[in-house]
C-alpha cells in the first residue's frame, strides 16, 4: 500500500491524467447504456426497412449528398434538425432509422427524436460509410 501512496506522489501528473481518462470511459459508457435507442448495423437496417416499413433520415449536410444517400431517405441536416423536426410528426408510429457519415452525429438526432415523441428510434452504426462498405444501395436522387 506504501508502494501505492509513493507512486502517486511521485507521479502526481500520470496519476491524474489516469483519472481523467478513466472518468472519461465511464462517463461515455453510462451514456450509451442509459441510452433509450439503439445502435444497429447495415444488416439489421435493412431487416427494419424491409419488415417495418421504417422512416429512414439523412442527418448530413448538403454537401454531403455528393455520393448518394440510401433510398428513400429524408434529408434534414442536422444544423437545422432542430426547427424542422415537426416535418415528421405523422412519422411518430413508424421506425425510425437515422444515420449521418459516420454514425456519431446523427446520435444528437436519435436524442432529439426521442425527446419529441418517437418511440421507436435506431442510429445507423457507422453510418453511410458502414451502409456502402456492406455493398448496399444508394441514390443519388
Amino acid at each position: 500500500m506504501s508502494e501505492i501512496l509513493d507512486f502517486v506522489q511521485r507521479h502526481p501528473l500520470l496519476v491524474g491524467a489516469f483519472v481523467a481518462t478513466l472518468g472519461l470511459l465511464l462517463w461515455t459508457e453510462i451514456q450509451r447504456l442509459t441510452r433509450n435507442f439503439s445502435d444497429i448495423t447495415p444488416q439489421e437496417a435493412v431487416l427494419m426497412i424491409n419488415h417495418d416499413d421504417a422512416l429512414i433520415v439523412d442527418v448530413r449536410e448538403a454537401n454531403e449528398l455528393g455520393s448518394g444517400k440510401i433510398p428513400d431517405a429524408k434529408h434534414i441536416p442536422l444544423s437545422s434538425f432542430g426547427k424542422r423536426i415537426n416535418e415528421l410528426d405523422k412519422f411518430k408510429d413508424r421506425k425510425t432509422l437515422v444515420y449521418c457519415r459516420s454514425g456519431q452525429r446523427s446520435l444528437s438526432a436519435c436524442k432529439q427524436l426521442k425527446a419529441h415523441g418517437f418511440e421507436e428510434v435506431a442510429n445507423l452504426k457507422g453510418g453511410i460509410v458502414a451502409w456502402e462498405s456492406a455493398n448496399l444501395p444508394v441514390t443519388k436522387k
